[in-house]
This record gives structure tokens, sequence and C-alpha cells, in this order.
């Protein structure tokens, strides 16, 4: 017996980084387990900052292409492209006349956005919470996996479905709770910020594991470290923090190694790079036999969108009866 349903959408970045899949995609396969899921691709988000368009459609491909690799299960889970499914910009729209704007410009995450691009500010960057409370609830979502960095927008989605159902006398929408699924920030291979594309400080997935053993090997350690006879401070040392993950049955070694300077950077960063390897391996092989079939993402996609469709045309049903629309 499954606890709910879960939605959680990301934007279409293209392949997909180790910082992805320990923030994200692992948590959205286990998920799998216990909830009816709803994952979405959200390409009309990504409108919102983008200044070129030519890789859009690319993207969304490649995002999918390592989802599947990763362990979604499209017989089970509704994995589908944002804009393939209308109703959700209708609903944007109803929500929308329940949206105070001062609510939406004093959001953190508006004024951050606002910070980075102040050339691109425009109608659907102060909008997009409603788009994303617009995500959630169309699809009768009971539990929303969010970082911290979310949290906000997630309340904000609750707020808009309590003053929705309050000023329409209907329980047409479902309040989301939050499901806290943190991991500790990846940093990139700076060891400084997190990892992400656009400081080219990242480790593909799908890199072969040449590229992978090469970009471990930029990697910073400790700063202190200079020599190879100098102990090291695992504590501050980014590739010790993946060696939790990837190497679980050598963490006690390492720390002990480094601190007592009986390992190296070098040897350090070389077993690393092994076991991220040894750990992609099979993600690797299934992605090759799903990239085999140039169809087969598009596929997956259309028919989760079809699915998708079913329980968002029903809830708009709901929502426009409660605002008395013919």
């Amino acid at each position: 017996m499954k606890k709910g349903r879960v939605f959680s959408g990301a934007r279409p970045t293209g392949r997909q980084h180790l910082g992805n899949y320990l923030g994200a995609i692992k948590n959205y396969v286990a998920l799998q387990d216990d909830y009816d899921c709803v994952y979405c691709i959200v390409d009309l988000h990504a409108l919102t900052t983008m200044d070129e368009f030519e890789d859009l459609r690319q993207n969304t491909a490649e995002m999918a292409l390592d989802w599947l690799a990763a362990g979604i299960r499209p017989a089970e889970t509704i994995m589908f492209v944002q804009s393939h499914v209308p109703q959700v910009t209708e609903l944007h729209t109803i929500l929308s006349m329940f949206t105070p704007l001062g609510k939406l410009t004093d959001l953190p995450t508006f004024k951050e956005k606002v910070a980075q691009s102040p050339h691109n500010v425009n109608y659907g960057l102060v909008g997009y919470p409603v788009l994303m409370a617009a995500d959630i609830v169309l699809y009768k979502t009971d539990v929303v996996p969010v970082g911290v960095d979310q949290a906000s927008h997630i309340e904000f989605t609750r707020e808009i479905v309590r003053t929705f159902n309050f000023r329409t006398k209907r329980q047409a929408l479902i309040e989301p709770q939050m499901k806290n699924t943190e991991y500790p920030k990846v940093l990139g291979t700076d060891g400084a910020q997190k990892m992400g594309k656009s400081l080219n400080n990242h480790i593909e997935l799908a890199a072969t594991p040449a590229e992978t053993q090469a970009k471990v090997m930029t990697m910073v350690t400790d700063p202190q470290r200079q020599r190879r006879t100098d102990p090291g401070r695992p504590e501050v040392c980014n590739v010790f923090s993946l060696h939790k993950t990837f190497s679980p049955n050598d963490v006690a070694m390492i720390d002990s190694q480094c601190r007592s300077a009986g390992i190296g950077c070098v040897d350090c960063k070389k077993l690393l790079a092994k076991n991220i390897n040894a750990h992609l391996e099979p993600f690797r092989a299934k992605r090759a036999e799903i990239a085999s079939d140039h169809q087969q993402v598009w596929n997956v996609l259309r028919d989760g969108a079809k699915r998708a469709t079913a329980i968002a045309e029903r809830t708009l049903a709901e929502v426009k009866d409660a605002v008395g629309l013919p």
C-alpha cells in the first residue's frame, strides 16, 4: 500500500552531474518504493531565465535519459514534460487571482533571481511560484520532497491552497506536505562552490571513466596540505566528503591514513575516481541501452503526459466548478 502521491519537478539542464544525482535523482528512485510518484521536467519554468532556447529540447531529452538510466520506472511512475500538460497554465492563471503581488515580490528566491539577472526580470519570473504551486496541486500531491532552499516555495503553495479553499468554500485542492530530503551540499571540483555546469566544476554521470578520472584528479583537497608528507584534514576535504558516498568501506582507512600522511592526495583521488566509475557502471550501461533507441525517451515522456493529463483534467474541472467557471 503506497503512502500517497509525490510530485517533484526539475529544470531541463541536460546531462546530469553528481550533484544532481546525490541531491535529487537517488531520492527520486528511492521514493518509488513507498509512493505513487509524478516527476516533471519543468521546461516552462526554464524559460523564465533563459536568453537562448536552441538547446531546450535536447536538454530535456538528456535529463530524461539520465533519470531513466538511474532507475525511474516509467511503468509505475509518471514522468513527463511540463508543457505537454497545458492544464497547468490554466490552473496557474486561476491561482494567480488568489495571489497577492506583494507576496511574490517578497519571496527570497525572487530577489535572488533579480540580483542574478537584473536585465531579465519578466512577468513569468514574478509568477514563477504560482506556476510551481499549479504544478504541485494539479496532480493532487500529498508530499513534495524538498531541500531547505525550496521550503519557502512549498509553504507558499500551502498558503495558496488554504486561501483558495477558504474563499471558494470548497476543498478542491490538497495542501501538500513537505518531506525534507536535504543531502549535504555537493561541492564542485573547485572545492568551494556548489557543483554546477555554469561553473564548469561538475562531473557528469554519463562521462567516460577516463573523463571522470581526469575531472576527479583536478579536485581541490585540503589547502593546507602542500606536500605529500603533510598530514591532511579529511573534515575539510571535498574528496573525502565524496568518499563517504562512493567508498563507504574505505572511509575509516582513508580518514586515518590521510591524517598520518600515509596516503597522498593523488592516491586518494585515484581511489575515488575508481569507486565513482564502479558505482556508475550500471547506470552508464543502462543509459547506452536506452539511448540506442532514439524514440524511447520521447515515448516515455508522451505516455507520462497522457497519464498526467488524466489527473490534471479532473483537478481542473473541480477548480473551475469551485470558482463558478462554466
